[in-house]
């Protein structure tokens, strides 16, 4: 299994408006990507969706990629 991404960075905060990390993190489709293929843990899964999702609200993400 791959080390979390954040967790060996110690990152203390996902930021919403880091939207080139975020991006990572999102399919072609603009679907947040399953964490078994990111490798990210339980915890830092949760804060990318919550980052994700309030960047997409904001106009930083789109929420559809047609």
């Amino acid at each position: 299994m791959r080390q979390c991404v954040f967790c060996s960075q110690n990152a203390k905060e996902i930021d919403y408006r880091e939207v080139e990390t975020l991006r990572r993190f999102v399919s072609s489709q603009a679907k947040i990507i399953d964490p078994r293929h990111t490798g990210l843990c339980a915890k830092h899964q949760r804060r990318v969706a919550r980052a994700i999702k309030r960047a997409r609200i904001i106009g930083l993400l789109p929420f559809v990629r047609r």
